[in-house]
């Protein structure tokens, strides 16, 4: 077993996000060996695709309409959410798209454009920076967030209820998949890092797999020396 299959066989989601949403899936994907850099013709074009796309969606519908934004919608509604003020990052994305998606740096790029290409929340965390194993919980509100308030680092504590990723650090993406913190996010040196696809139905676990393809289709084509490993997380199945 490599030792990204080690950190993956690790991670986990904790019953009480399963009684929330029984349809969710989290598709987790290590990667080591990654071409780090800021952003690049690569991305850049990626990201213009994904635009045009969004742009697109609009045309057809309202953000807020889209089928897996609107399951999104519910979730965040269910753990105590205000999904008007603290937007999933799918729709975030899609509403950011239509005046230009940011340029971070080619692999935050890459997985901003495949999380607008295929409708899907898709993070990205520095591997190297991880305390442990991810897991999905519904905080206590004691937890550690590192995060920026004007500037300034600040740390701050997830609501009670609320679910977030942590690890054994304290908190690495607040709301499902709303705020990354500080301590995790990827860099213009980043060589091995997190991607985790949020799943709710109707998105199809062929969907998901699809998303995760293309997001390691584009890794592959910038990183030669790439090497992965993949886990679906999911609720267990009654007998």
């Amino acid at each position: 077993m490599s030792d990204l299959d080690g950190f993956l066989g690790q991670a986990r989601v904790h019953d009480a996000v399963f009684a929330l949403r029984p349809d969710y899936r989290a598709l987790l994907i290590a990667a080591e060996g990654m071409t780090p850099g800021p952003s690049d013709t690569y991305s850049i074009d990626l990201l213009t695709q994904a635009e045009t796309a969004a742009r697109q969606a609009h045309c057809e519908c309202k953000v807020e309409q889209l089928p897996h934004v609107a399951a999104w919608r519910e979730a965040y509604r269910a753990f105590g959410a205000k999904p008007q003020r603290t937007r999933n990052s799918i729709e975030a994305l899609l509403r950011r798209a239509e005046n230009g998606l940011p340029r971070t740096n080619r692999l935050t790029d890459i997985y901003n454009a495949v999380s607008v290409l295929h409708q899907i929340p898709v993070g990205g965390e520095d591997l190297s920076r991880y305390s442990g194993a991810p897991h999905l919980k519904r905080a206590t509100g004691s937890e550690p967030f590192d995060t920026a308030t004007g500037g300034t680092a600040v740390t701050e504590h997830p609501d009670p209820g609320e679910v977030v990723w942590c690890d054994n650090a304290g908190v690495t993406c607040r709301r499902w998949n709303w705020r990354q913190a500080r301590r995790t996010q990827l860099r213009d040196e980043t060589t091995s890092a997190l991607f985790i696809l949020d799943a709710l139905a109707p998105l199809t676990d062929t969907a998901l797999r699809e998303a995760a393809d293309a997001l390691t289709g584009h890794l592959h084509r910038l990183s030669p020396d790439l090497t992965l490993a993949s886990r679906l997380l999911s609720a267990p199945q009654g007998d």
